[in-house]
């Protein structure tokens, strides 16, 4: 254990905001709603629940234990745990990094969109006018003023990942700005991080609030809600929306990250770490659903205002085709204007059959969007149609930025308390410039993500750096904990820490059902990559204004398996030369001996 001199807390509620700074992000907010739209609506909050219990609960409880107990940093918890389980906290490491160098761009898009609010008319509010100042640019015509301004404005995609393109600078610009806060705010610990948390775990709540009052007011808002909250049982019998539900409580609690035992290292040692763990996972969890009410709102709003505009365009063009009187044509008779004009003049009809349009408002709220397309294409275009969108534009991209920020504080602690409890870094290196290398690394690998193909390689790493090797090491974590450290030996730390032993239910989950719940995501995402075949990705095609579905080609393949692989190797790697190191002291040992014999 670790000397009590390690810096701490200033009181449990900055280690609690801390957490939930870090645990609520951006996942609550665009991954969440997308598996209730995905899964039945509200009848995916039953297996979301279920897995709150019997997974994501203990294991956060878990993970705080192991932290709070060994006062270091993930590779220094796990080698103390056992020598050979060092691994494990390198892992957390390296996949800490894959994160804090694609997930700080989403921060560096987020301060894209915030300055351009700025603007007495959004940008993305309509098409630009094309070079002759008499129409629009034919791609932002094809697709939508928000799809433009997403691909083409701020992205400036190329047509594929093979099409690298140069450095985009606005985005450059950007992402060395959300370095420099995120630097800012880790610069001096838990003094620092403490005071920032403050902000950026409560300020993303007001927001929220805010626009869930506005969003209720909408047009169209109840259309969403009750979407959301019409539930779909017979979803429920499809085995995705249990694994979802399992994968989804997994990683928006940040486990196996090393974050939550870096935080919880510096807790003093007899902080109430239990009631803590169960308040923060039941606060992120109330967030994610508290975001889909939000976001259903959005949705119907989006969804509504689509739909009507949709029976607008049909009823002008079949008032100007066949002479119609203005008044005739109603939203409640329009499918029966159409049956009698088709054959009343099929003649005539046939010339605007291509243009006839099939409205359904059901349609529109069964179109499901999660990630980029939802935080930075759906909100937008929801934004652009209300009034004062400006002033909505800035709370929902600053909500972005403190969300982001304070996940990022969460990967950042992972990476440096590891590094800061290496008695050789702390020897050479002072806190702040050990902090400054790391940012300056990651925001210098961070740039190949503002190349033209960057989105691209932003896509793969979201998919691949954090998902199969986050539930490789989780197993491990619980192994090593249950059956290598040992149980009792576990009950025994909890026991001198919080002054009493934890419940039989946290030692069944331990030792039985989460391994082979996480097993059993694991078998699945190893059969869903194999049996998926060459991995696809969705490629901008400028001509016809929509993306378009390519295979990734052999080098970004390579990639991915590196991806998937690097951090986990790293487990029996260092079993492995702790293994060779300890032959060889025994074999020094036994010569040393038989020498002196």
């Amino acid at each position: 254990m670790v000397e009590e001199s390690r810096p701490s807390w200033e009181n449990p509620m900055q280690f609690v905001l801390a957490c939930v700074s870090y645990a609520v992000g951006l996942g609550n907010v665009w991954r969440f709603p997308y598996l209730c739209q995905m899964h039945g609506g509200g009848g995916f909050l039953i297996p979301y629940l279920i897995m709150l219990v019997v997974e994501g609960l203990p294991l956060f409880y878990l993970e705080l234990a192991i932290g709070q107990c060994m006062r270091q940093g993930s590779i220094g918890a796990w080698s103390a745990i056992n020598p050979y389980m060092g691994g494990v906290g390198i892992a957390s490491v390296v996949v800490s990094i894959f994160l804090a160098v694609y997930y700080n761009v989403i921060n560096a898009w987020a301060f894209w969109y915030l300055f351009h609010s700025f603007q007495g008319t959004l940008p993305w509010a309509e098409c630009p006018l094309s070079s002759n100042l008499t129409t629009y640019v034919p791609e932002c015509e094809k697709s939508s003023s928000t799809d433009y301004f997403w691909y083409r404005e701020t992205l400036n995609i190329s047509s594929s990942i093979e099409d690298h393109g140069g450095i985009q600078m606005g985005q450059a610009l950007c992402l060395v700005l959300s370095w420099m806060v995120v630097y800012l705010c880790v610069l001096r610990g838990t003094e620092s991080t403490g005071k920032v948390v403050y902000f950026t775990a409560t300020f993303p709540y007001l927001v929220m609030i805010i626009y869930l009052i506005r969003g209720v007011t909408l047009h169209g808002a109840l259309n969403g809600l009750k979407y959301m909250f019409t539930p779909k049982l017979s979803d429920l019998a499809d085995p995705k929306a249990w694994i979802d539900a399992a994968t989804q409580i997994l990683f928006s609690l940040g486990l196996g990250c090393g974050s939550l035992i870096a935080f919880a290292s510096y807790n003093h040692h007899n902080n109430n770490f239990e009631k803590q763990a169960i308040v923060v996972s039941l606060i992120n969890s109330a967030t994610s659903i508290f975001a889909s009410l939000v976001t259903f709102s959005i949705y119907g709003f989006k969804a509504t205002f689509n739909y009507e505009s949709c029976l607008d365009r049909m009823q002008l063009l079949l008032i100007n085709t066949f002479d119609l009187a203005e008044d005739s044509i109603k939203n409640n008779n329009l499918d029966d204007w159409i049956s009698h004009l088709n054959a009343s003049f099929p003649d005539k009809f046939a010339t605007i059959s291509s243009q006839i349009e099939g409205c359904d408002l059901e349609s529109e709220l069964d179109t499901a969007v999660e990630g980029t397309g939802l935080a930075f294409i759906v909100y937008s275009e929801a934004i652009k149609n209300m009034g004062l969108s400006q002033l909505w534009s800035v709370l929902y991209f600053s909500m972005l930025l403190m969300l982001g920020i304070g996940s990022m504080l969460g990967n950042v602690a992972a990476i440096i308390t590891p590094l800061r409890d290496s008695a050789f870094l702390t020897r050479h290196f002072q806190k702040e410039t050990l902090i400054g290398m790391m940012c300056l690394f990651c925001c210098l690998v961070g740039l190949s993500f503002t190349t033209r193909s960057g989105n691209y390689w932003f896509t793969i790493f979201n998919d691949y750096a954090a998902t199969f090797s986050l539930l490789f090491i989780v197993l491990i974590e619980i192994i090593a904990v249950c059956y290598v450290y040992g149980l009792k030996k576990f009950e025994k730390d909890i026991e001198v820490m919080i002054g009493h032993r934890p419940h039989w239910y946290w030692k069944i989950i331990w030792s039985v059902i989460s391994p082979v719940l996480i097993i059993g995501l694991f078998i699945f995402y190893i059969a869903d990559y194999i049996m998926g075949g060459t991995p696809t990705y969705q490629a901008w095609d400028a001509n016809l204004g929509k993306t378009v579905t390519k295979e990734h080609p052999p080098f970004a393949q390579a990639v991915i398996g590196l991806l998937l692989v690097t951090s986990m190797m790293c487990v029996p790697l260092v079993a492995l030369i702790t293994f060779i190191k300890k032959k060889k002291e025994q074999a020094r040992e036994s010569k040393i001996s038989t020498t002196a014999s």
